[in-house]
C-alpha cells in the first residue's frame, strides 16, 4: 500500500501527521509529504484515517 500527498492541493493543516506520523510529516514548505515508500501494515488503518480526514482530499492511500 502506498500513500501520496498532492502538494498542489495540500493546505498544510497538519492533520495527517497528527493522525499517522509514521507515514506523514510536514515539509519545510509547510505542506505535508510522505516519509515512507510503502505504508507499514501496522499503520494502514491510521493512514486511511488520515486520507479520510484530510479537509481538501489531498491524500490518497491504496
Amino acid at each position: 500500500m502506498k500513500a501520496n500527498v498532492d502538494k498542489d492541493t495540500c493546505i498544510g493543516c497538519g492533520l495527517c501527521p497528527s493522525i499517522c506520523p509514521e507515514v506523514f510529516e510536514m515539509d519545510d514548505d509547510g505542506l505535508a509529504h510522505t516519509i515512507v515508500d510503502a505504508v507499514p501494515d501496522s499503520v494502514e488503518d491510521e493512514a486511511k484515517e488520515a486520507e479520510e480526514s484530510c479537509p481538501v482530499n489531498a491524500i490518497t492511500v491504496g
